[in-house]
């Protein structure tokens, strides 16, 4: 137990919490506030106003009662009550129109808020969106997607309550405070003084009860984001689960994270209600002793210290009672409100952190750009043509082309993915245009890291990597990748139609173009056989196609792109062997006249390579064609005739 309460220290990030609101809280209430000010630069005031004359016009029903009281007390023995009762009448009449005022700005405000608050969840979302764009592949590997999804769910959802909820009723008893307060030391400096000693006692209990209740809602907060990063895992997982029969420890585990999620919640939730019932006795302690003081204070004459000038009687005794009444429940109203304040700052700090992360560098200038050929001359073209060219803007302003071929050249390529672990050392590749590079060895030998290199998803700490000449460092991200075909061992397909997910290859081609890419790669024919073809729904990643039909969609998709230089890892390893050869002359047709790189664990695939790399550890350790590395008879030559085993 004490560990566990140990760990409540500690925030979903790493971070500690604070128990109360700290700086950290104060520079992310500030960010928000300015944030939303600069979405809404003129409805955030006239909300604010609104909000003011809410808050004021509540405050002040004591004054009217304390004229009424008096009225009456001074006429009291004159009877002089045709005068009274106008005057009475005249103060109800005043108080009904400040009613009115309240209950309009109060009708504005919350329509006002809103606008705001659904507006800046809009805006932010889109921001988070938008940046998570930009993020380095590394990003996503080294979070969760279940985290991930939580900014847009727990956390945006606790700041939507801090903003359309917990500020405005902040502001709402932060003023009726003030007001209030102001109102009473007006009429009595003594009864203030008790009230002041009766708020001493609920801060202490507000800072004590509070805290542990802010500890634990925070705590709550990144177990909420645990349990829906288990749930989705398990989803996506489900028939791996049901295949091995592992339903039962499913429930198990989940319910230790439920069981977590409940301990704290309970926790948290306990300390919150415990501390309105607290301070609401106390509140109704504080009266009690105001009651007997006042009595007091009647009772034996006692002069009255004010700013009002009045002496302390029963038109003053009266309307006081009422107003710590008021006094007493905005500080609970302000409590009440804290937990959800906490949370909201949370979130609100998740969600600039993440928009905060530091994006995809590109420092490359170096431009893909559609040309033509005229006089012997590279010329760019808005004209759609097969022609492409890498466009350089020279210092003195000139632009010199020079046409893409896909000649691939990585020299002494050292990477590491932690800074730590070497996983390719002094690697060397040389991939002439229209070449087929093949890599094969054990999982983990760094195949699929050199594809990830070439992309520039990760950059190398050492050696350098040129397309056609020029270092990739020097060229523009977007660029590059869409000079590259990849095609993936797991395919991923989006929510669209058929012919919606091979266009996403290429996003301007015509029906007949995605047609013909889908022929190209033996797709056609189980395409026309689906029940609307090439209009047919696709949903959760194509859980409605085959392992092998996924795949072929996604040759497709790499083919419509027509990119100078494919990479293939592990292209047809979800295809069965009847497949693979109906796919096997698509494929040639595809990589004819391309740059290739194939990663592959079946060697059949690789024997008409022009180039075989065979990796162990990071390093490549032989190379040749299929006939010369049989020839030499070593790792190659004992992978392929059985000696040896890929894994």
């Amino acid at each position: 137990m004490a560990e566990q309460e140990k760990n409540l220290t500690t925030a979903p990030d790493g971070k500690r919490p604070p128990k109360r609101f700290s700086k950290e809280n104060a520079k992310t209430l500030q960010r928000l506030i300015k944030t939303i000010f600069q979405y809404y630069p003129v409805l955030l005031p006239f909300t604010l106003v609104c909000i003011l004359v809410n808050a004021v016009v509540s405050a002040i029903p004591a004054m009217f009662q304390q004229k009424v009281i008096a009225l009456i007390e001074e006429n009291w023995k004159e009877g002089n009550w045709e005068v009274v009762s106008g005057r009475i009448l005249s103060l109800v009449a005043a108080l009904a129109v400040l009613y009115a005022i309240s209950l309009i700005a109060g009708f504005v405000y919350n329509q006002c808020m809103a606008i705001i608050t659904q507006g800046s969840l809009k805006k932010l979302r889109t921001a988070m969106f938008d940046g998570m764009q930009d993020l380095p592949i590394q990003y996503f590997d080294q979070h969760s997607h279940g985290d991930i999804m939580s900014y847009y769910t727990n956390d945006t959802d606790t700041l939507r309550q801090l903003i359309s909820q917990s500020i405005p009723q902040l502001l709402i008893s932060a003023i009726s405070l003030i007001t209030i307060f102001g109102l009473m030391l007006y009429y009595s400096f003594w009864m203030t003084l008790v009230v002041v000693g009766g708020v001493f006692m609920m801060t202490k209990v507000v800072k004590k009860v509070g805290g542990g209740s802010s500890r634990y809602f925070i705590k709550q907060q990144g177990e909420v984001a645990r349990t829906e990063g288990f749930i989705e895992e398990m989803m996506n997982g489900q028939k791996v689960i049901k295949v091995f029969n592992h339903e039962r420890m499913a429930e198990e585990d989940f319910d230790k994270i439920n069981d977590e999620l409940f301990r704290v919640s309970e926790k948290a939730n306990r300390y919150a209600n415990t501390l309105m019932p607290i301070l609401g006795n106390i509140g109704n302690i504080l009266y009690v002793v105001l009651a007997v003081v006042g009595g007091l204070l009647l009772a034996f004459h006692v002069p009255n210290v004010s700013f009002s000038g009045m002496a302390f009687s029963i038109s003053v005794f009266v309307p006081f009672l009422n107003m710590e009444k008021q006094f007493a429940g905005q500080i609970g109203g302000i409590s009440n409100q804290i937990n959800s304040i906490i949370m909201g700052l949370a979130g609100a700090n998740r969600i600039f952190r993440l928009m905060d992360e530091k994006p995809e560098k590109d420092e490359g200038t170096v431009t893909l750009a559609q040309c033509r050929e005229e006089n012997g001359q590279i010329v760019e073209t808005t004209e759609r043509t097969e022609m492409w060219a890498w466009k350089t803007v020279n210092a003195d302003g000139s632009v010199s082309y020079r046409r893409l071929e896909g000649d691939v050249e990585l020299k002494g390529v050292d990477f590491s993915y932690d800074g730590k672990k070497t996983v390719l050392h002094q690697v060397n590749v040389f991939a002439r245009p229209g070449q087929k590079v093949a890599f094969v060895g054990a999982t983990g030998a760094g195949k699929t890291t050199i594809t990830n290199l070439i992309n520039r998803f990760y950059e190398i700490q050492s050696g350098s990597i040129t397309y056609d000449g020029i270092d990739i460092h020097h060229i523009r991200k977007a660029d590059l990748r869409r000079s590259l075909g990849i095609i993936l061992q797991d395919t991923v397909l989006f929510t669209g139609t058929v012919m919606d997910n091979i266009r996403y290859g290429k996003l301007d081609a015509s029906d007949e173009e995605c047609i013909a890419a889908a022929k190209l790669a033996g797709a056609d024919d189980f395409i026309t056989r689906l029940p609307q073809g090439y209009e047919t729904p696709l949903i959760a990643n194509g859980a409605n196609l085959s392992q092998g039909q996924r795949q072929l969609l996604s040759i497709a998709r790499a083919a419509v792109a027509d990119p100078p230089v494919m990479i293939m890892d592990e292209a047809t390893s979800s295809i069965d062997t009847r497949t693979e050869a109906i796919v096997q002359k698509g494929m040639d047709a595809l990589m004819a006249g391309r740059t290739v790189f194939v990663i592959a664990h079946r060697l059949s695939t690789v024997q008409n390579s022009d180039v075989i790399m065979v990796l162990d550890h990071g390093k490549i350790i032989e190379r040749g064609s299929h006939d010369e590395l049989i020839a030499a008879k070593g790792n190659y030559y004992q992978l392929y005739t059985g000696a040896f085993e890929l894994e």
